[in-house]
């Protein structure tokens, strides 16, 4: 269940600057990072090779592909923020992202920090995906999307 529930341009605009809140942890399995480079086609051993990433790796584990971390920010946001009365909703862009730390498979992320929603259907959310026990996040960026409601 959502935190906030939005059921128009005002209530988002009520939240103009303020933090929103936080999701819970989800863990970014072997298995997810092996299905996500079956998606996309991305095998490169760093992602998929489990014996040579423990080895040959900076890391000493297989780290998640960043586009896969990108890819749970909806999954995450829904968690913080459920709009209702909506006719469409449109994934307008990303700016600003940058990937500050890998995650490692087996570690767990969670988007923290949502805040800085501006206009009234054109949304602006600051983002930060953080990895557990990580002083650094795995990304962070502002997210836009443009939420058509309901008349």
């Amino acid at each position: 269940m959502a935190q906030i529930t939005v059921n128009s341009y005002d209530e988002f605009e009520s939240y103009l600057g303020k933090e929103l809140g936080k999701s819970d942890w989800i863990e970014v399995t072997q298995e997810r990072i092996n299905l996500f480079a079956e998606a996309t086609l991305d095998y490169q051993w760093i992602h998929v090779d489990t014996e040579r990433a423990k080895t040959e790796s900076p890391y000493h584990s297989t780290i998640a592909h960043g586009y896969l971390t990108l890819s749970l920010l909806p999954y995450l946001y829904r968690q913080v923020v459920e709009a209702n009365n909506i006719k469409m909703l449109v994934n307008y862009g990303m700016d600003k992202m940058k990937f500050g730390t890998p995650v490692l498979a087996g570690k767990r992320v969670q988007l923290y920090n949502i805040m800085n929603l501006r206009g009234t259907a054109k949304v602006e959310i600051k983002f930060r995906l953080d990895i557990e026990n990580e002083k650094k996040p795995a990304l962070e960026g502002i997210a836009t999307f443009l939420y058509m409601f309901e008349d």
